[in-house]
């Protein structure tokens, strides 16, 4: 055999067992992949806010003739923006920003706003390697 005929040989047996590996994974039925236990239950709480703006969304057009959603939105809004929707505790308030410590130089005109911290110096290598 010649290597020309290998090569064809070769690419047939490929195509062959593409195909063959194609129509078994079309023919394979769906399974459904199962849930992973999460290890805690979780507790939905109705909302009967969220069921009305779905209402209003659903309706369309209508939404904002309706009375309904009118207060739905008005609620919405105040659930957010009221003043006494804040959180009643403060986030900490951010640490003060490092002070850079500027040295003028009287009479230069081409030196930086502040003093660049100086360069660290390279570590020794042994020479005894």
């Amino acid at each position: 055999m010649d290597g020309k005929m290998l090569a064809r040989l070769g690419a047939v047996v490929f195509v062959a067992v593409a195909i063959t590996a194609t129509a078994i994974e079309m023919n394979r039925k769906e399974e459904a992949p199962e849930a992973w236990p999460s290890g805690r239950m979780t507790q939905v709480q109705a909302d009967p806010l969220r069921d009305a703006l779905i209402r209003c969304q659903s309706l369309g057009e209508a939404g904002p003739r309706d009375p309904a959603c009118l207060r739905a939105w008005a609620e919405n809004r105040n659930r957010f923006l009221a003043p006494g929707a804040r959180p009643a505790e403060r986030l900490p308030d951010m640490p003060p920003a490092p002070q850079v410590n500027v040295i003028p130089q009287p009479g230069r005109t081409d030196q930086p706003a502040f003093e660049p911290p100086a360069p660290i110096a390279p570590p020794q290598l042994d020479q005894a390697r």
